[in-house]
């Protein structure tokens, strides 16, 4: 694989940045490709992608669109489309609560204050949403049924992201002068329980250990830090990790995706990895198309990539692991420092 010179390098995640914006439509929303859903989660990526790649005026609009959205229960449904509702079975609170991550981090980069204030009712909507899914035990219940209520049992990797989000959340109360306690004693509930309290997660289906995001998601969200995170790495990286090439989503499957390689090139950083997060990054190189898309994954018994889809928050994640790794933007850091003030 050729190393790309740093002029061509930069060239590349510009196009990267370009393709997400390419693809954001009128109203603001950004699906995952064309004619393709637009979800809560996967969007707030594509504008965190889109805040990267200094379109800032796009990542406005991405907020502007939440804010068109949002129920009045704070929440948002599973997906959409240009028609409305694409999925409305239930909402995911890992989802509702990225907003604060998406919002905090255009701050970081931006230091706009207007439209950190002009969004903070939506996120604290959104927030309140969460937390009344939070429960005795620590854990934040996955989902919010459409027609059954609340689905009792939680998820590791969507816990983690909830503690980010709890962090951001906590930083812009702060910063707006609110109070964020609330959102710091859930953080440190939530925290304990995922790292003191396996069984209460996955009790009603099959364990998802299998996952790689279960694997290194408590440590990129800020819930395992220190040397506990580099031996959470070692235990299971031989099993996940495929030479010159990245991370598999699943370790049975003989499938790499470029968006968890991503993630774990974060938790790698985050865990004071840096080399390895440099190789991740560099095997990368060779999933980006002309149009600065990436594909989703590839089928490495095969030969394959799979699936036909180059997805806005696959080009989004290469965004976020480039700037963790060569400081491109204040908010290089978001990822890999724990920033509650």
């Amino acid at each position: 694989m050729n190393k790309p010179s740093s002029n061509q390098f930069r060239s590349n995640l510009t196009a990267t940045a370009d393709y997400i914006s390419n693809l954001q439509q009128a109203d603001g929303a950004i699906p995952w490709f064309a004619d393709g859903v637009t979800d809560p989660w996967d969007h707030i990526e594509g504008v965190m992608g889109l805040t990267i790649g200094g379109h800032f005026e796009g990542a406005k609009k991405g907020f502007a669109w939440l804010a068109k959205q949002q129920r009045d229960d704070g929440a948002w449904f599973a997906a959409y489309n240009s028609q409305g509702v694409a999925d409305g079975s239930r909402a995911e609170t890992n989802f509702v609560a990225y907003a604060a991550t998406g919002l905090w981090h255009y701050f970081v980069s931006t230091e706009d204050q207007d439209t950190l204030t002009k969004y903070w009712p939506m996120v604290e909507r959104a927030m309140a949403f969460v937390l009344a899914q939070q429960a005795p035990t620590g854990e934040i219940y996955w989902a919010v049924d459409t027609a059954k209520g609340t689905s009792e049992d939680a998820l590791v990797t969507g816990c983690s992201s909830i503690h980010k989000s709890l962090e951001a959340a906590a930083n812009i109360a702060d910063r707006l002068g609110k109070d964020g306690l609330v959102y710091r004693e859930a953080r440190r509930q939530l925290g304990d329980t995922i790292r003191n309290k396996p069984e209460r997660f996955d009790r009603t289906w099959e364990s998802k250990a299998r996952f790689s995001m279960d694997w290194f998601y408590p440590i990129l969200t800020g819930v395992i830090r220190g040397n506990a995170a580099r031996q959470r790495l070692d235990a299971r990286w031989a099993e996940f990790v495929e030479a010159d090439l990245g991370c598999r989503c699943v370790a049975d499957q003989p499938w790499v995706t470029v968006a968890e390689t991503c993630e774990l090139i974060l938790a790698c950083l985050a865990a004071e990895r840096h080399d390895a997060a440099v190789r991740l990054f560099k095997n990368l190189q060779q999933f980006q198309l002309t149009d600065g898309s990436w594909w989703t994954g590839y089928v490495f018994t095969d030969k394959v990539y799979w699936p036909d889809e180059r997805p806005t928050w696959t080009a989004a994640a290469i965004l976020i692991a480039a700037d963790a790794l060569y400081q491109m933007t204040p908010a290089a850091n978001f990822f890999i420092n724990v920033s509650e003030t």
